[in-house]
C-alpha cells in the first residue's frame, strides 16, 4: 500500500463514517470506524491505529472524555476532532488536552487529508530520528568493548581517521562494519561533514552506476530529473561503499578511474566534477579469493585498502554480549511497552555462549523474540528457539537439553571433516579456510582424535 497509515473513524452518524471511510480508503489508508467511543475503546485493546478521527458530540462518552482516556492509553497515536462551525471552541480546548488538531464537518475534505498528511510525514520524520538515535546508541555500546582484540581495531581505526587514506573494512554479515566506518568518520577531520553510505549489493549495476555518479535529466529512460550522485554528495565529507566486493568489474573500473582522478562524471554527461571525499569499503567476502577468480580487480584493491581493518565475530567477543543483550533487552522493553523483571539462567547461558553465525543481527532478533514471549515480566527458557544446524548431510541437534559443549563438539567435528574433504587433506588451506592456525587446527585435529 502506498499509505499505511492507520485510521480509526469514530462517529455515531453511520453515514459520516461511511463517507470518511470511502474518501480515507480511496487514498489507500487503512479505516476501521465505529459508532460509539466505548465500541472504539474495545477496538483499541486489540489493534493499534496511527490517527484517530472522532467526533466531538456522542451519546454514552463524548469525544473529550474518549481523548482523555486515548492519550492515558495510547499516547503515541495521534487524535482529530470533528467538529460542527459553532463548537470550535471546545475543540480548541480539546487541543489544549491533546488532540493533534481538529476539522469542522461542512468543510472540504481535502482540509482534512492535509491534516492527515502532515501526521503521516511527521511519523515518518520520528521513525527515521528514532532509527539514528537508535544507531547513534548502538554504535556506543559496540564501541564501549571488553575485547582486547576488539579495542586493538578501535585504536588503529582512530588512528587511521586522522589520515585520508583508502579504508577497507573486512568482517561477516553482521559483525559491526558499518560501526566502524561511522566511528573513524566521526573521528576524522571530515566528522562536520557528510557521511554518505550506499549498499552495493542493493543495487543492479545500471542503477548502481547512478547512484554512484548521478545522472542528467533525459540521459535514459526514467530519469525525468537531474540527479546528484553519492559521490557529489560526499564531497567534503566521507563516502561508505558497503559491499564492495558485489560491484562488477565493468563498475569497478569506474570506481578505479574515479579513485585515481578525484573526478566523476554524471551519466549523460561528458564534463568532469570534482570531488573530494574520503573513501570506506567494506565486505563480508574474502577478497584475496575473490581476486584470484577473477571477480575483483587487483589494482582497485590496493586503491582502495591502504589500510586493512577485520572486525572480529560477535563469537570472538564474547565479553561484550552481556552488554548487547542489555542494550537490546532495553529497546525491546521501551518499544513492546514491556517490563522485564527476571530472565531464567539457562537463558543468559544460550545468549553468552551461542555462536552467532548471524553475529549482532543475530542477536537483536534473539532479544525481540524473548520478550515478546515473555509472560508476567519473566523471560523463560520455554521461549529459546530450537536450532538444528546442517553440515553437508549431516544433521546437528542443538535441542535445549544437550550441553552446549556436546553440541559444539559434534560441529567442529562435522565441520573440520568436511573442510578437510573440500581442501584435499590441504592442511593449510583448511586452517586458512576455518580462520585458525595451522597449529590449532592440529591441536583440534588431536583432541578429536582426528587423522
Amino acid at each position: 500500500m502506498k499509505n499505511n497509515l492507520r485510521i480509526l473513524v469514530v462517529d455515531d452518524e453511520k453515514d459520516y463514517c461511511d463517507v470518511l471511510e470511502m474518501i480515507l480508503s480511496a487514498k489507500e489508508y487503512q479505516v476501521t470506524t465505529c459508532l460509539s467511543a466505548i465500541d472504539a475503546l474495545t477496538v483499541l485493546e486489540k489493534n493499534t491505529f496511527d490517527v484517530i478521527i472522532s467526533d466531538l458530540f456522542m451519546p454514552e462518552m463524548n469525544g473529550v472524555e474518549f481523548l482523555e482516556i486515548v492519550k492515558r492509553k495510547y499516547d503515541d497515536t495521534y487524535v482529530i476532532i470533528m467538529t460542527a462551525f459553532g463548537t470550535i471552541e471546545n475543540a480548541v480546548d480539546a487541543m489544549k488536552k491533546g488532540a493533534y488538531t481538529y476539522f469542522i464537518k461542512g468543510n472540504k475534505p481535502e482540509e482534512l487529508l492535509i491534516e492527515i498528511e502532515k501526521i503521516s510525514q511527521l511519523k515518518t520524520i520520528m521513525s527515521e530520528n528514532k532509527y539514528m538515535k537508535e544507531k547513534c546508541c548502538l554504535n556506543e555500546y559496540m564501541l564501549n568493548s571488553k575485547n582486547p582484540e576488539y579495542n586493538h581495531l578501535l585504536k588503529i581505526a582512530e588512528k587511521a581517521a586522522n589520515s585520508d587514506v583508502n579504508i577497507l573494512i573486512l568482517g561477516e554479515s553482521g559483525a559491526g562494519k558499518e560501526v566502524i566506518a561511522r566511528h573513524i568518520h566521526a573521528s576524522s577531520p571530515r566528522s562536520n561533514n557528510m557521511f554518505m553510505d550506499i549498499n552495493c549489493h542493493a543495487f543492479s549495476d545500471h542503477l548502481l552506476e547512478s547512484e554512484l555518479f548521478g545522472h542528467e535529466k533525459g540521459a535514459f529512460t526514467g530519469a525525468i530529473n537531474k540527479r546528484v550522485g553519492r559521490f557529489e554528495a560526499a564531497n567534503g565529507g566521507t563516502l561508505f561503499l558497503d559491499e564492495i566486493g558485489d560491484v562488477s568489474l565493468e563498475t569497478q573500473a569506474k570506481l578505479l578511474r574515479s579513485l585515481e582522478t578525484k573526478q566523476i562524471y554524471r551519466i549523460g554527461k561528458n564534463d568532469p566534477i570534482d570531488v573530494d571525499f574520503r573513501l570506506i569499503s567494506a565486505t563480508n567476502k574474502n577478497i584475496e579469493e575473490e581476486i584470484k577468480q577473477g571477480n575483483f580487480r587487483e589494482d582497485l584493491f590496493y586503491r582502495i585498502s591502504t589500510i586493512v581493518l577485520e572486525v572480529p565475530p560477535l563469537r570472538q567477543r564474547k565479553e561484550d554480549i552481556p552488554l548487547l543483550v542489555d542494550y537490546f533487552l532495553q529497546n525491546c522493553q521501551s518499544e513492546m511497552k514491556k517490563d522485564i523483571k527476571k530472565i531464567e539462567k539457562p537463558v543468559l547461558n544460550f545468549l553468552e555462549n551461542y555462536g552467532y553465525p548471524g553475529n549482532i543481527r543475530e542477536l537483536k532478533n534473539f532479544i525481540e523474540r524473548l520478550v515478546v514471549l515473555s509472560e508476567d515480566g519473566i523471560i523463560r527458557k520455554t521461549s529459546l528457539p530450537t536450532l538444528r544446524a546442517k553440515c553437508e548431510d549431516v544433521e546437528v541437534n542443538l535441542d535445549q537439553d544437550r550441553s552446549l559443549k556436546d553440541v559444539r563438539r559434534e560441529i567442529e567435528i562435522k565441520h573440520i571433516k568436511n573442510t578437510l574433504r573440500t581442501c584435499g587433506n590441504n592442511y593449510g588451506k583448511t586452517a586458512e579456510k576455518l580462520g585458525i592456525s595451522r597449529r590449532q587446527l592440529f591441536n583440534k585435529m588431536t583432541e578429536y582424535g582426528l587423522k
